[in-house]
């Protein structure tokens, strides 16, 4: 049994549905749910590129192997670890606010 059983037909002239979906094909979303985040008063965002995922897979390696060093750095105690978890925590924060700003919809202003 489905969740969503309620069906709303709503009418288009030509243009504003091709307008609707190009925007669903830029968001890769379906266009049901591209129409329940506006609903919902989420503006969604369009995919990112293959580039992007790229470049965060790079960066999530980057993040491994600090993690790597700081484990070998803390048995050996020859760095400062304090200042290293903390430079460790910041580029987590980094990669998560890019992820964020690109991935994340946005929520409508009211």
């Amino acid at each position: 049994m489905r969740k969503r059983n309620i069906a709303i037909i709503t009418r288009l002239n030509r243009r504003e549905q091709q307008h609707l979906k190009n925007l669903v094909k830029k968001s890769g979303l379906s266009q049901e749910a591209y129409i329940r985040h506006l609903i919902n008063g989420v503006v969604p965002v369009e995919a990112p590129s293959a580039d992007y995922y790229a470049m965060m897979k790079e960066l999530h390696a980057v993040g491994n192997n600090l993690n790597q060093i700081a484990r070998k750095a803390h048995q050996l105690n020859v760095v400062d670890v304090q200042q290293y978890d903390q430079a460790v925590k910041e580029f987590e924060k980094a990669v998560t606010k890019i992820t964020e700003a690109v991935i994340l919809p946005k929520s409508m202003k009211f």
